[in-house]
């Protein structure tokens, strides 16, 4: 009986599978720019591959039927400006 359940299961998940549009990527894309920055995550860049390419991000989605993928990689948080210091007073130093 599992095996059956397990069966059917594996086709209605392959038959929905080829029965989705295409999902443009940068549509794609954008969902998940929305979804990151809800998280709160500022400093990043998504970048659209094709499959077979490697990157050096982690893969979080994939468009275009599965052709491309859209990778994700953290980059560096830009250069806090120091505090300036403010220099004493002439009237204080004497």
């Amino acid at each position: 009986m599992k095996l059956w359940i397990a069966f059917a299961a594996l086709l209605f998940s392959c038959g929905y599978a080829t029965g989705q549009d295409r999902k443009s990527c940068e549509d794609l894309k954008a969902e998940i720019a929305k979804k990151l920055e809800a998280k709160g995550v500022t400093v990043y860049s998504l970048d659209v591959v094709d499959k077979a390419k490697e990157s050096a991000g982690k893969v979080v989605g994939g468009c275009d039927g599965g052709t491309k993928n859209i990778v994700y990689q953290r980059t560096a948080e830009p250069a806090k400006p120091e505090a300036v210091k403010a220099e004493p007073s002439e009237d204080k130093k004497k």
